[in-house]
């Protein structure tokens, strides 16, 4: 714990900007606008008055309601400045989750996305005393708007209270597998040490430029690279709700180096008939986060002559916890790699003991990059941080005998059948080989012989057929008889979270 007051803390704009003032930092994909370090500190200065002036304090919460758009980053740098804690909420959520949150956070200000206005008029009610404003340049009704206030305001650097990195900075709701969602509450530590371990694990360059595609009111968006590009004065582009066609254009004409998505992203643009024209020679690298990504995807890449590799992570930690090495992608394509230079790792058994290599366990995680608590939810605190700084992931993981981590499921997600613990992410590998087979999801199943039998729910490629006699036929004597799924489910889509991971829990 870091008790000491740094001037530096949670100053992201004001930093990069003395560094490199008119180096560019952001391109807004949607406004076909660009903005440097400096333009990017003057507007946060700006913003931070505005929440200044409409009483906010530091450790008062600021709520986001938000696509991503350009103006989401100005509030995250504001907050920042002033010790505020940014809470995005996910736009995703029904109304009354947004209603529990909202009680449980209570935002001094609230900020939400024009385009979103019908769903917003859904949660106004529960909005009774705090200040809302409009993100963006359109007015509606009686609200505010970003803008407008921005432009009554000084842009000269503001006063800033005294910040620690164990201070605040992000309450960030976990898609809960049970329940409604938990907000973890991500300090400036923790924002800081999984920059520098991101910057220095993965080899990030200050040239290096990257097309934002996770949602910003996730981790994702903000930590994965958002915050260490502009920590190393590195460029991004946001690009908006994810499109094929203009994912493929900005690699192109901005000559992106680093392109992170969700496996569910990088299928659609293999599917996609510009993916054997695209130029993708500027792309150092594709990485796939937010779920195990089928290595029969990553070959499509690879055939292009281009490396697809997984990462992992968890809002809780991090969330860049491992990195693989690009020349050893192609001899370990289902691993995530080796710890990123600044944090522990264990494997461990039910009972807490240490598994030996090459057996399965759950990952446990510990190190200046783990989340503070729960926002008022210290039981699930309690069951999640050990007291000694270990943090249970729900992962399970193995770890083969040259030390490469591989994930092979949720804990939730493996079920038992006649005694045999059977993990999906295997038998999901073999089904998105098949040449007729978009997307599969495998889930455990009651069955009175067996305990739990698995049922896998597959969408198939356009003009595909196939019958569950003929996934039979191709999964025999390729898997053990006891992981092959007994029941089978054809759709036209999977259930997905708004970063685009298929939510096992409402299959």
């Amino acid at each position: 714990m870091d008790m000491t007051a740094w001037s530096w803390v949670g100053d992201w704009t004001g930093r990069r900007a003395l560094l490199t003032p008119k180096r560019e930092a952001i391109i807004d994909n949607i406004q076909k606008k660009k903005y440097t370090f400096e333009m990017m500190d003057r507007r946060a200065n700006q913003v931070a008055r505005v929440l200044l002036d409409s009483g906010v304090q530091k450790g008062d919460r600021v709520g986001v309601f938000s696509k991503n758009r350009f103006d989401f980053l100005d509030t995250l740098f504001a907050c920042g400045k002033i010790g505020a804690i940014l809470t995005p909420f996910n736009i995703r959520l029904t109304t009354p989750e947004m209603e529990y949150l909202i009680k449980k956070t209570d935002p001094t200000v609230f900020f939400y996305d024009p385009d979103l206005g019908t769903q917003f008029g859904e949660i106004r009610p529960f909005l009774k005393k705090q200040t809302i404003v409009v993100l963006g340049e359109k007015k509606y009704d009686a609200d505010s708007d970003i803008y407008s206030l921005m432009t009554k305001q000084s842009s000269s650097a503001v006063e800033r209270p005294e910040l620690t990195l164990d201070d605040p900075y992000l309450i960030v709701f976990t898609g809960g597998t049970t329940g409604l969602p938990k907000g973890a509450v991500l300090s400036h530590g923790l924002v800081f040490w999984n920059s520098v371990n991101t910057i220095v694990s993965w080899g990030l360059r200050p040239d290096d430029i990257q097309p934002l595609l996770f949602p910003l009111f996730h981790t994702g968006g903000i930590n994965v690279l958002l915050v260490p590009f502009y920590h190393l004065g590195a460029k991004s582009i946001i690009m908006g709700d994810f499109d094929v066609d203009a994912t493929f254009k900005v690699i192109e004409d901005e000559h992106c180096s680093i392109v992170i998505g969700v496996p569910t992203m990088f299928n659609m643009m293999s599917e996609s008939p510009r993916f054997a024209k695209s130029n993708f020679d500027s792309v150092r690298v594709f990485i796939s986060g937010g779920a195990p990504c089928p290595v029969a995807i990553m070959e499509k890449y690879w055939a292009r002559g281009k490396i697809l590799k997984m990462g992992y992570g968890l809002t809780e930690v991090g969330p860049n916890n491992f990195y693989l090495p690009e020349s050893e992608v192609k001899r370990k394509p289902s691993s995530v790699g080796f710890p990123v230079f600044h944090c522990d790792m264990r494997v461990v058994d039910d009972q807490g003991n240490d598994v030996p290599r090459g057996g399965h366990g759950e990952l446990m995680l510990r190190g200046p990059h783990i989340f503070s608590k729960y926002w008022d939810e210290p039981e699930e605190t309690a069951k999640t941080i050990e007291p000694d700084g270990w943090v249970h992931t729900g992962d399970i993981v193995t770890e083969d005998d040259e030390g490469f981590f591989f994930i092979t499921g949720r804990k939730k997600d493996m079920y038992i059948s006649g005694g045999e613990n059977v993990y999906p992410t295997e038998i999901e590998e073999l089904l998105y080989k098949h040449p007729s087979i978009l997307e599969a999801a495998v889930v455990g199943v009651p069955n009175d012989k067996w305990g739990e039998v698995g049922k896998a729910v597959i969408v198939l490629k356009a003009g595909s057929d196939l019958s569950q006699e003929q996934i039979l036929e191709y999964l025999d004597g390729k898997l053990a008889r006891y992981k092959i799924p007994k029941q089978y489910e054809f759709r036209e889509t999977l259930p997905k979270s708004a970063a685009g991971k298929i939510l096992k829990r409402e299959l």
